[in-house]
C-alpha cells in the first residue's frame, strides 16, 4: 500500500496499489516520499504523483486510464532510470543524455529533483547508507543548481546543506553548533529589528507578517571560504523577509511603500539594492531586496515580497501553473530550450558542454532592450555578440558590432543593465576561433563552433578536390597512408586540416609536390639501407627452454610468425636480446624498437594505439646487427690497436667502422660492430673496458 497525497478515480487508484505493491519496501519508500514533496513542497498534482508511481509500469491500463501528460512524464523518468542503471559517471556521455532527458518536460526536473531530496533525506537516517559522499558530491554538482535555477529555493538550500552535512561533516557540524549557540541571542535582535517596521505597517493598515530567516549552512561556509575566517566571523546569519497580504493589482506599489517604511528607520546601503519587481529573474522570481543598518551598527538583508512572490519563490517555476493557468514562465521554457540545442549539437564538446550548462545555472542575469523595446535576459557577463546570438544566429554571425547609446561598440563589448542594442551587421563578416574567448553564453558558443564547422568542411571539400586535380595532372600515384603521412610531415594534425590549408592558399602546391617527393626518396634509401628481416632467421629452441606467451596480442619474432614483415628502427638499433616493442608504421609496416629507445615516450603518449608489445624468442642464426659504440679514454699510443685487436679476436663480431677524435689529452672515438646477441655486445663492452686508458664505453 502506498498512501497517495492527492485524490484519483478508483480505477486509477486501483491501478496505483497495484503497482505499488510491486515495488521493494526500500524503493516504495522513496516514491512515497517524493510524491508527498513533489505535492506540499514543489507544488505538483495528480499527474506527476501518477508518474512517480507508475514510472516502472509496463501495464496497458496506464494509456486507457492516464492522459497524454502523465505518459509524457513517464517516459522522462524512464528515460533518466535508464542512464542509472548503467552506472552514470558526470564525467561521461551519459550526462549530457541525462541532461537532455530533463530538458524534455519541466515536470520531470521537478520530480528529479524531489527524488533526489527524497533520498539525501533517507541518507540522512540511514546510517548503513554506502557511498555517502559519491551522492553528495553528485547532488553538489547537478541537483543543487537545478533546484537553483528552477527557483525552488528552499529545496536547493536542503540539498546544499545536505551535501554539505555528508561530504564535509566536521566543518558542517561546527557551524550548525554556532547556530545553536546564538539562536537566542539572533531571536531577541530581529524582534528588536521588526518591532518598530511592524507598528508603522500597522498604522498604515497593511496586511503582512514578517520572519526571521536564518542562511543556510551551506552559504555560511561559502561566506568563510571567501572571507578566509571562522563562523565566527561571519556577522549577517540572516534576514528579515516581509510578506504582504497584497491585491494583484497594489502588488508592486505595496512592496514600494515597505520598502520606503524600513529605509526611513535604518540607513540603507544603496550598493545592496535588488530590484527583481520591476524585472523579474527568468525562474520567476520576484522580490525586493535592500541592506540596512540596523541596531548595533549590524547589517541586515531585509526581503520585501507578497504572498504569491513568496510562493512562487519557494516553489520555483511549478507556482506558475496555478497563476498562469497551466503555463509555464517563459524564461524557464527558453532555457530548456537552449539546454536542448547545445547538448544536441554534436559540435559540441561533451566535457566543454557539461561545464558551460553548469557555469549558466548560477549565472546572475543582465537586462538589455532592443531598439523596439524589447526585452532580453542575458547571463551577467554576455557581450554585444552573445546578445546578436540570442537574437538569431544568423545575425550573430554576420555582426560586427553594436550601437549603444548613439555610440559604436566592439562585438566584446560587456553588457549592462538597462542597455538598448542595436546590432551592426556586415555581409562580408564570419565567425572565427577568436569569438570563442568573446561569448559567454553557452548557445552563443555552440552556433559559433557549428559555422566554424561548416566553414572547416567546406574548406576541406575544396582543397580535396584541388590537390587530387593537381596530382592526378601531374600522374602522382599516392595511397592515403602517403597522404596522412605527408599531411603530418607538414605539421598538420589531421588530413582535414591539410586540405583546408590548401583551400585558403596557406599551401603551394609546388611545395607539397617536392616535399612529396622527398619523402619518398627517403623511404626509398630506408628500405634500401634496412632490408625486412624474416621470421624466418630464428630458430626455436628445445621445448624445455621454449618461452611461454603472455598475451595473445603480442607479437612474438620467432620461425612461426607468419606473413609478417618487420623493420629495425634505426633510431635505437635493437638487436636480438635487447627489451622491444613493436610500431604500427603508416607505411612501412610494423618497427622494432628498444623498450628504452630514445622516442619511445614521444610514441606512446602520441600514438599509444599503434603500439604493440613483442618479445625476441628462440636464437639468431646468421644475423647481425650493426651498433655504433662510444669509447671515451687518455689518448695513448697504441690504444686504438688495442682496442681493435679485441674486436678482431671476438668470435661472431666484425668491426665495420671507426673514427678517433682527440682534444687535450683525451680520446673520444665512435665505432660501429656486428654482433648477433645482447650478449656478445655486452661481452666486448666488457673487455674494451679492460684497455688500459679507457674510461668508459657505451651504446649509441
Amino acid at each position: 500500500m502506498i498512501t497517495l497525497p492527492v485524490e484519483f478515480t478508483a480505477e486509477q487508484e486501483a491501478l496505483l496499489q497495484e503497482e505499488a505493491g510491486k515495488l521493494p519496501a526500500s524503493e516504495l519508500a522513496l516514491r512515497e516520499l517524493t510524491a508527498d514533496i513533489v505535492v506540499h513542497e514543489v507544488g505538483l498534482s495528480q499527474s506527476a504523483v501518477a508518474a512517480i508511481v507508475l514510472k516502472s509500469s509496463k501495464d496497458a491500463r496506464v494509456q486507457e486510464l492516464f492522459d497524454k501528460q502523465v505518459q509524457t512524464i513517464i517516459s522522462g523518468l524512464h528515460r533518466v532510470d535508464e542512464i542509472y542503471r548503467k552506472n552514470m559517471s558526470l564525467e561521461t556521455e551519459n550526462f549530457r543524455k541525462l541532461l537532455l532527458a530533463l530538458a524534455e518536460d519541466v515536470r520531470v526536473v521537478l520530480i528529479i529533483i524531489a527524488e533526489r531530496v527524497a533520498l539525501m533525506r533517507q541518507l540522512n537516517a540511514d546510517a548503513e547508507a554506502v557511498d555517502k559522499k559519491k551522492i553528495a558530491e553528485e547532488t553538489s554538482f547537478l541537483y543543487a543548481p537545478l533546484a537553483h535555477r528552477l527557483g525552488l529555493y528552499t529545496l536547493k538550500t536542503e540539498l546544499e546543506d545536505l551535501s554539505l552535512k555528508f561530504s564535509n561533516y566536521t566543518i558542517y557540524k561546527e557551524i550548525a553548533r554556532a547556530l545553536n549557540e546564538k539562536k537566542q541571542q539572533r531571536d531577541a535582535y530581529v524582534a528588536a529589528f521588526i518591532k518598530p517596521v511592524e507598528e508603522k505597517l500597522l498604522q498604515m493598515g497593511l496586511h503582512f507578517h514578517i520572519k526571521g530567516r536564518t542562511k543556510s549552512i551551506h552559504s555560511i561556509y561559502n561566506k568563510m571560504q571567501k572571507q578566509q575566517c571562522g563562523v565566527d566571523g561571519i556577522y549577517d546569519l540572516f534576514a528579515i523577509r516581509i510578506i504582504l497580504d497584497s491585491a494583484p493589482e497594489k502588488e508592486k506599489a505595496e512592496c514600494w511603500q515597505v520598502y520606503s517604511v524600513v529605509t526611513d528607520m535604518y540607513q540603507p546601503n544603496p550598493k545592496r539594492l535588488r530590484d527583481w519587481l520591476s524585472i523579474p529573474k527568468s525562474n520567476g522570481y520576484e522580490s525586493l531586496h535592500t541592506t540596512v543598518l540596523g541596531p548595533e551598527n549590524k547589517w541586515v538583508e531585509v526581503q520585501i515580497r507578497t504572498e504569491r512572490m513568496d510562493e512562487v519563490a519557494e516553489k520555483g517555476v511549478a507556482a506558475h501553473w496555478k497563476y498562469k493557468g497551466g503555463k509555464a514562465e517563459t524564461g524557464m521554457d527558453e532555457f530548456l530550450k537552449g539546454v536542448r540545442e547545445m547538448l544536441e549539437s554534436e559540435q559540441v564538446d561533451t566535457k566543454e558542454a557539461i561545464s558551460e550548462f553548469r557555469m549558466n545555472l548560477y549565472d546572475e542575469e543582465v537586462f538589455v532592450f532592443t531598439p523596439n523595446g524589447d526585452l532580453h535576459k542575458l547571463p551577467k557577463g554576455s557581450t554585444v555578440l552573445d546578445f546578436a546570438f540570442s537574437i538569431h544566429s544568423g545575425l550573430g554571425c554576420r555582426c560586427v558590432g553594436g550601437k549603444i547609446g548613439g555610440r559604436n561598440v566592439p562585438i566584446k563589448y560587456v553588457l549592462h543593465n538597462g542597455d538598448q542594442v542595436e546590432i551592426l551587421q556586415s555581409a562580408q563578416q564570419h565567425p572565427n576561433e577568436s569569438w570563442l574567448k568573446l561569448v559567454h553564453t553557452s548557445k552563443a558558443k555552440s552556433k559559433i563552433r557549428q559555422a566554424l564547422k561548416e566553414v572547416e568542411f567546406k574548406d576541406a571539400a575544396e582543397g580535396k578536390e584541388l590537390f587530387e586535380r593537381r596530382f592526378k595532372n601531374w600522374k602522382i600515384d599516392y595511397t592515403e597512408g602517403d597522404l596522412a603521412h605527408l599531411s603530418k610531415k607538414l605539421g598538420f594534425k589531421t588530413i582535414s586540416n591539410f586540405y583546408q590549408a590548401i583551400a585558403q592558399g596557406a599551401l603551394d602546391l609546388l611545395s607539397v609536390r617536392e616535399r612529396f617527393y622527398s619523402m619518398q626518396e627517403q623511404a626509398a634509401e630506408s628500405s634500401q639501407g634496412q632490408s625486412a628481416v624474416s621470421a624466418g632467421n630464428y630458430v626455436q629452441m628445445p621445448a624445455q627452454q621454449q618461452e611461454v606467451r603472455v598475451r595473445q596480442d603480442e607479437l612474438v619474432i620467432d620461425r612461426n610468425l607468419k606473413d609478417v614483415v618487420y623493420k629495425l628502427a634505426k633510431c635505437c638499433n635493437p638487436i636480438y636480446g635487447d627489451p622491444i616493442f613493436g610500431f604500427v608504421s603508416i607505411t612501412s609496416g610494423i618497427k622494432i624498437h628498444r623498450q628504452d629507445c630514445p622516442n619511445a615516450a614521444d610514441m606512446r603518449a602520441r600514438f599509444p594505439y599503434r603500439i604493440q608489445p613483442a618479445r625476441w624468442s628462440g636464437k639468431a642464426v646468421g644475423q647481425h646487427y650493426p651498433i655504433t659504440l662510444q669509447v671515451v679514454g687518455v689518448d695513448d699510443i697504441g690504444i686504438v690497436s688495442n682496442i681493435s685487436s679485441i674486436i678482431a679476436k671476438e668470435e661472431g663480431v666484425l668491426m665495420r667502422t671507426i673514427s678517433i677524435d682527440s682534444h687535450d689529452g683525451i680520446f673520444e672515438g665512435h665505432m660501429t660492430i656486428l654482433v648477433a646477441t645482447t650478449e656478445q655486445l655486452e661481452n666486448v663492452q666488457r673487455k674494451i673496458k679492460t684497455v688500459q686508458g679507457v674510461k668508459s664505453v657505451s651504446r649509441m
